[in-house]
């Protein structure tokens, strides 16, 4: 398939103090070519609304662009705030990164 596939890990709280931060490491990622992002969720103990909202402007802006974006490794606390907000519905989430890759690379 031939797709860039950048990885994003962010650590900790994904804030306001967080988010602008996170939100120019995507832009470069995508200014450097990525077709599909994935956001690896593995070491974040939370998400409040600022943060949530960095997440959905980002995937309104990649789907424009017509590249995707992935999420993988939620705790149960994001989980918990994707399902009451319904992004679970809206974000495509895997349970890990090789999940990830075994339904988009076919590896």
């Amino acid at each position: 398939m031939g797709s860039n596939i950048q990885v994003i890990a962010p650590t900790g709280v994904l804030d306001s103090t967080k988010a602008e931060e996170f939100r120019q490491t995507v832009n470069q990622m995508l200014s450097d070519g990525a077709d599909i992002i994935l956001i690896d969720l593995k070491d974040v103990t939370f998400i409040d609304s600022s943060g949530l909202g960095t997440l959905v402007v980002l995937l309104k802006q990649i789907r424009s662009l017509e590249r995707k974006l992935c999420i993988c490794s939620i705790n149960d606390q994001v989980r918990m705030l994707f399902e009451l907000t319904s992004m679970d519905k809206v974000f495509e989430i895997y349970e890990n990164q090789q999940s990830f890759e075994q339904a988009v690379l076919g590896a």
